[in-house]
């Protein structure tokens, strides 16, 4: 059991029994507990709360597990990793098998791609624990071969070393997986998040479906994800976007592990800047995707945020043929699905387009969303068709 007190202030109690997450202010007093300590939530007059993990180095101070009276120990966070691969059908080839606060591990990312486990520590506490959380995910999943991907930043907030590189034994170079018909190669360790971004699976098989006949563009591109669906689909061709030259190296395989990359054009620049080179030549496409990365990445940049969303929105729009559709995404948690709607209606009021909602997209249920948790809702988007 925990020995380590963490008391609340007067009235800060309330949002601790739903909500998993403590800041510095909510916090009375804290015994002597070191970065990824078990401590005991206590509120301002010793009533239980919960157990969560401490660390005084960031604002968010403290991350609850549990609200139950029980041990927080290496057991508990293996029932939980087995439930949360048990409530996604078990050893799923291609997935996300664990997602910090919408499976009750805060700050344990763990997924699936393949032949493979790939696992991302987001605390101090998580990283602290690293073997017990790999045996777990290899009796609930398979004895795999696990890669580390911790992010630098990350890691300095929290306070402890990053990992990035197998955890024990070699795994395979490179692993060719499988979305709904479509191949996408992974390398283990590079690009973004854990090897491709699991969470828009559903959305790039749906927007793959509409593309039959269409030319298509597809801006911040990074790895064709949404091109390849594409062009699988029947597009007559595609037009990607994208800065960076390790996404581009990995959009150029993509195309060609498909066999559709005689179809495609990658445009190597800013998106900004080339949607309004594409506006101001008054380019026509049956299909855009903007996907782009989160613009707000904390409350203070959601003015800036607003406005990029706004202008990226606005341009393709005016890209749009008649009848075109418009896949469009937000990954800012910041930025709720009300206030994107709104940045999309007031583009296409100065773009002067009219446009019929499709349907709203957002992640899939190996993301789980918790309702308390806002947060864990990260992923918006529209699906707009010009009329």
């Amino acid at each position: 059991m925990t020995k380590a007190i963490l008391r609340l202030k007067r009235g800060r109690d309330a949002g601790a029994r739903t909500h998993p997450w403590i800041f510095k202010g909510d916090v009375a007093d804290v015994g002597d507990a070191p970065p990824g300590a078990a401590v005991t939530i206590v509120d301002s007059v010793g009533r239980f709360v919960g157990r969560g993990f401490f660390n005084p180095r960031p604002a968010l101070c403290c991350r609850i597990v549990t609200w139950e009276d029980e041990p927080l120990d290496d057991t508990l966070l293996a029932r939980r990793i087995a439930a949360a691969t048990a409530r996604r059908g078990g050893a799923t080839p291609l997935g996300r098998l664990v997602w910090s606060e919408g499976d009750g591990l805060p700050g344990l990312v763990a997924d699936r791609y393949g032949p493979m486990l790939v696992v991302q520590c987001l605390t101090a506490a998580m990283a602290a624990r690293r073997p017990a959380l790999v045996a777990a995910l290899r009796a609930a999943a398979g004895n795999l071969p696990v890669f580390s991907a911790d992010e630098a930043a990350q890691a300095r907030l929290e306070g402890f070393e990053p990992v990035r590189g197998w955890i024990d034994g070699e795994g395979p170079a490179r692993v060719v997986v499988e979305e709904a018909g479509v191949r996408f190669a992974v390398t283990p360790g590079t690009g973004h998040k854990t090897g491709l971004y699991l969470d828009q699976r559903e959305n790039r098989a749906r927007v793959g479906g509409l593309a039959a006949g269409r030319d298509v563009l597809d801006a911040f591109a990074y790895t064709a994800g949404f091109a390849c669906h594409a062009l699988a689909g029947g597009a007559r061709r595609a037009v990607c976007l994208e800065s960076s030259s390790e996404a581009i190296a990995g959009a150029r395989e993509n195309l060609t592990l498909n066999g559709v990359a005689a179809r495609a054009e990658i445009v190597a620049g800013n998106a900004f800047d080339e949607l309004r080179r594409l506006d101001h030549e008054r380019a026509r496409f049956g299909l855009v995707v903007l996907d782009p990365p989160p613009f707000a990445r904390n409350r203070t940049a959601l003015e800036a945020a607003a406005r990029g969303y706004k202008e990226i929105n606005l341009r393709a729009m005016r890209l749009l043929e008649r009848d075109g559709v418009l896949a469009t995404f937000s990954c800012s948690y910041h930025v709720s699905s009300g206030l994107f709607e709104e940045i999309c209606r007031a583009a296409a009021a100065d773009a002067g387009a009219r446009l019929r909602t499709i349907a709203a997209l957002g992640q899939p249920a190996d993301h789980p969303v918790l309702l308390t948790v806002p947060e864990s809702g990260y992923l918006k988007g529209l699906l707009l068709q010009a009329c």
